[in-house]
């Protein structure tokens, strides 16, 4: 499956692309994203909520000590953070997989932690280029998330962030 590579050079542009992409969304999918701490997850967790239409009044946190915040707009935004979790067996315990093909979309931080369970969606990762720059890489691990991906790249190219 083909890689998207786009650089953002300010949180609000990190935010920017995370809306596209949540305009982007037509049925539940899967995000599995990964990056180092500060790398902007949690911007991109922002701009993707705006993008699915929840409210901009409610704050749209890392969910880093509840394991998993959820949010309504137009799918249901299930927003999980993977980094406390030691083992697979974990995320059966938080009820995961009832999540995954679900009714909502899934964004999973720390994904790259538990990579045999998580073998569809799309990955997105963020690396730091410098202060202000972050490098991030979409692949699609499935068709549906391909047709996904190639819709964010036109909404990419049309808007501000070509």
């Amino acid at each position: 499956m083909p890689d998207w590579i786009v650089t953002t050079r300010s949180p609000e542009e990190t935010r920017r692309l995370g809306n596209f992409l949540g305009q982007a969304v037509e049925r539940p999918v899967l995000f599995l994203l990964s990056g180092d701490l500060g790398a902007g997850k949690t911007c991109l967790a922002q701009g993707l909520a705006g993008g699915l239409d929840v409210p901009e009044d409610e704050p749209v946190t890392s969910p880093t000590y509840t394991l998993m915040n959820q949010y309504k707009g137009r799918f249901d935004l299930f927003h999980f953070d993977l980094y406390r979790l030691s083992q697979p067996e974990d995320l059966l315990d938080l009820g995961f997989d009832e999540y995954v093909g679900g009714p909502g979309v899934v964004l999973v931080e720390w994904a790259d932690r538990f990579p045999e369970v998580l073998q569809e969606g799309l990955l997105i990762r963020m690396d730091w280029e410098s202060v202000d720059r972050r490098r991030i890489r979409f692949k699609a691990l499935d068709e549906s998330h391909e047709t996904l991906l190639e819709r964010l790249k036109n909404l990419w190219e049309k808007g501000e962030g070509s």
